[in-house]
């Protein structure tokens, strides 16, 4: 019986490496994205103010007087009361179809519901009040996922159903067959000349009386003097891929997967374009402190770019950037600058941070290892920082960072 079974085993562990040997070359790993659709009336019913609820999937953090709010990918936002930054609670979660950014002002959130535009009174957050929606302002605002190797559209031309976002999975095709519907794809664009691609991180920025949101392609522009009736202004055509927007003074600076766009505001219904920045093609954010913008770019993805980086730009003279130095990164998300520090989250390598006092000599302080980072606020008290579903803050010291609590989204 032994000898049996022995045998057996000789012959399973046979047969496996002849399929992998009769498999090597036909089949590949992809990564297949797939519709997320609700129906049309949960749609136009879709925004809701109900209990804390488990966190499906982090996005984009924002922080506004003693509250933090983290974006649900499509889901919706999560409020935690942040008055004890040592035992931070949730407290509400507000339920909006499609949503993945918000921006405050005077106890006034902005939300996206896909193409809408929604506005919420948050000023007694117990009983936080939606006073307006305005219905198709946000054009071209469904984020398609860039790293995605196939598309199955499935059902999503039906009707009655609302495409709110994607769903990606690893699986294994056949090369020749995926090769075929890659170049189907390409003829079907080459004769339709269509383009749709997004990004992550912050696509909303409030300056003064407006509100700026861009899409894949346009600065979205609404005046917002009366909080609960924006005004929905000529948008402004930007270019393509546009993934995030960041304000300094009288300017916009756009990051998108071909470069860095720069607008002055100094008209503010009129954003007018000064001069771009390019990087090439890759998914990046960009923030900006005095004379210098920092770019950090992600490679290895669906963006095109096979190195990830930061890199530093000289824009002392606006119209024509330049760049100074680049660092190498490995997987980099969201950044911030506080005072002499440069905070980058370089996704599952963790949080790194730079002395940045001679720029652009970037001097490593801190490397936090064993951590997801996405994107970090830095305060003027202290630090927040979104990771896979868990919220960390950290105090500034003199020479450190000091854990402050990390708290489970789930």
């Amino acid at each position: 019986m032994k000898t049996l079974n022995f045998l057996l085993i000789i012959i399973a562990v046979s047969s496996l490496f002849s399929c992998e040997k009769e498999d090597s070359g036909k089949y590949a790993d992809y990564l297949v994205a797939r519709p997320l659709t609700i129906s049309l009336e949960e749609f136009k019913n879709g925004v809701d103010v109900t209990v804390p609820q488990p966190i499906n999937e982090s996005g984009k953090i924002y922080a506004y007087e003693n509250y933090i709010f983290i974006n649900d990918k499509y889901k919706g936002v999560h409020v935690i009361d942040n008055s004890d930054p040592s035992s931070p609670s949730k407290v509400a979660f507000i339920k909006i179809a499609g949503n993945v950014d918000i921006s405050v002002k005077n106890n006034f959130l902005y939300a996206d519901s896909l193409t809408d535009l929604i506005v919420i009174d948050i000023s007694d957050i117990n009983n936080m009040q939606i006073v307006n929606r305005l219905h198709d302002v946000l054009r071209d605002n469904v984020i398609w996922p860039l790293e995605a190797d196939i598309f199955e559209y499935d059902d999503w031309g039906n009707p009655d159903n609302v495409l709110i976002g994607w769903e990606v999975v690893t699986e294994r095709r056949l090369v020749e067959e995926v090769q075929q519907r890659f170049d189907d794809v390409l003829m079907a664009n080459a004769a339709e000349n269509s383009v749709g691609q997004g990004g992550s991180l912050a696509r909303f920025k409030i300056v003064a009386d407006y509100l700026y949101a861009v899409d894949n392609h346009s600065i979205n522009i609404f005046e917002i003097s009366d909080l609960a009736n924006p005004v929905d202004l000529e948008d402004v055509y930007a270019g393509f891929d546009i993934e995030t927007i960041f304000n300094q003074e009288n300017h916009l600076f756009l990051g998108s997967r071909r470069g860095m766009y720069i607008y002055d505001i100094s008209s503010p219904a009129q954003p007018s374009f000064v001069s771009e920045f390019q990087h090439g093609t890759a998914c990046d954010p960009v923030v900006v402190d005095g004379d210098f913008a920092y770019v950090t770019l992600r490679g290895g993805n669906g963006c095109g770019a096979t190195e990830s980086g930061l890199f530093v730009i000289d824009i002392a003279d606006i119209s024509n950037p330049a760049l100074l130095k680049t660092y190498p990164m490995e997987e980099p998300y969201g950044l911030g600058v506080k005072d002499d520090k440069l905070f980058v989250c370089d996704g599952s390598f963790g949080l790194k941070v730079y002395d940045k006092s001679n720029v652009p000599d970037l001097i490593p302080l801190e490397h936090f290892d064993g951590i997801t980072t996405f994107d970090v606020i830095p305060m003027q008290d202290h630090l927040l920082m979104i990771g896979d579903e868990v919220l960390y803050q950290y105090n500034y010291t003199s020479t450190s960072l000091e854990l402050i609590s990390s708290m489970a989204l789930d």
